[in-house]
């Protein structure tokens, strides 16, 4: 899959290829790219929930490139953060944000999640074209992760760009310095915060930071971007996809317009069906592991394809199908195991509520150009649209 993510086809639809891999062998290696080492990917259901659950697959990048020369200057409080790093510092990161974003703490903000979907719903054109992608699932999961972080208004288009270009596919001088603008502009809003405190998560962080000295400096400005950066990015993917989904089967979407409470139960299927978050993050192994039957040396990245594992045949019978009936709910779509996306609560809140809007305000969308004409962005960590075009 590293050539083949650059393939427009293979963009556009990757299960194919996906399903023929896991028939194959569900544990494989795939080539590293020019004079690297072998990765290993992982296509399977079962194979990928063990993966990520195996504490001897490590996700600490600064143990797995210390030593090693690179010509990348990814800003450090982008590179190591909660997410690339393992117990103990990991599980005292975690519990610092857990306790914000629980289901509970999200149900306190689905008003405002609500009141944001709406104003933005009431800017669409009625009957004319409109991109959704740019018309709400980009501005809304950026609004409330902004509104959470206590991130100006001012600030915000900028704050979006960056966070796009840290996904810039094959442009790696692109997403050094979107790292860096990043944990600048963080660097300098937590400064700005310390001399006027507000209420946001980022004000309690700091609060964690100045008051019990729990979190370093770096830390601190590494746990904010990541709360960035992930609040939105691949809840703007799921949307568009979700939506994508539902429109390609007209039986399910006129289900859901007839009765949009049920989009909630509806959840789970749609996210596994087109996962936003396509490859899980980097891992290695520490030690040799065997995983679905295939032995794996120690010290080589282990690729876990969330995307594939939440197609397989032998978890979800007829995996290409969308079925609302589905109980999907292990799905992967967020990982799993102490990894898990912490934000997961809100990303599903803001997809719900976000989808049983945009069907009840408006019965009869549709795409305004064919499947096969939509532009997905060239990444391979995450699946999304770059637009998609309706008619409202």
């Amino acid at each position: 899959m590293t050539e083949s993510a650059q393939d427009p086809d293979v963009s556009r639809d990757p299960y194919a290829t996906y399903a023929a891999m896991r028939s194959a062998c569900p544990v494989q290696s795939v080539p590293a790219g020019s004079g690297g080492r072998a990765n290993y990917l992982v296509t399977g259901y079962a194979e990928a929930r063990e993966a990520l659950s195996d504490p001897r697959l490590s996700k600490d990048t600064s143990a797995f490139f210390a030593g090693k020369e690179s010509r990348r200057r990814l800003h450090p409080a982008v590179a190591h953060t909660m997410l690339a790093s393992d117990p103990p510092r990991h599980t005292r990161l975690r519990k610092l944000v857990t306790k914000e974003l629980t289901t509970g703490a999200v149900r306190q903000l689905r008003p405002f999640i609500a009141r944001t979907t709406h104003e933005l719903l009431d800017q669409w054109p009625v009957g004319g074209p409109l991109d959704f992608v740019a018309r709400l699932a980009v501005p809304l999961p950026v609004i409330v992760i902004c509104q959470l972080l206590g991130v100006p208004q001012a600030d915000r288009p900028a704050v979006q760009r960056w966070s796009a270009e840290l996904f810039a596919e094959g442009e790696p001088d692109v997403i050094d310095a979107a790292s860096h603008a990043l944990a600048g502009y963080m660097t300098d809003l937590i400064a700005a915060k310390r001399l006027d405190p507000g209420s946001s998560l980022l004000d309690r962080l700091i609060s964690a930071r100045d008051g019990e000295d729990r979190l370093s400096e770096e830390e601190l400005v590494s746990l904010a971007v990541l709360l960035l950066v992930a609040g939105h990015e691949t809840t703007t993917n799921a949307l568009g996809n979700a939506l994508l989904a539902l429109l390609q089967h007209p039986g399910v979407l006129a289900r859901l317009r007839e009765n949009p409470d049920r989009v909630s139960a509806a959840m789970d299927e749609l996210l596994r069906f087109d996962s936003a978050v396509s490859m899980a993050t980097f891992r290695f192994t520490t030690e040799a592991v065997t995983l679905g039957g295939t032995e794996i040396p120690a010290g080589v990245p282990v690729l876990v394809a969330l995307g594939a594992a939440n197609r397989d045949p032998a978890r979800f019978p007829e995996p290409d199908h969308l079925d609302p009936d589905r109980d999907a709910a292990a799905h992967l779509a967020f990982g799993h195991g102490i990894h898990r996306c912490v934000g997961a609560p809100l990303a599903v809140a803001e997809v719900e509520i976000a989808l049983r809007a945009v069907l009840t305000r408006f019965p009869g969308i549709r795409l305004a150009v064919p499947p096969a004409r939509l532009e997905w962005r060239r990444t391979r960590l995450v699946r999304g649209l770059a637009s998609l075009p309706l008619l409202a």
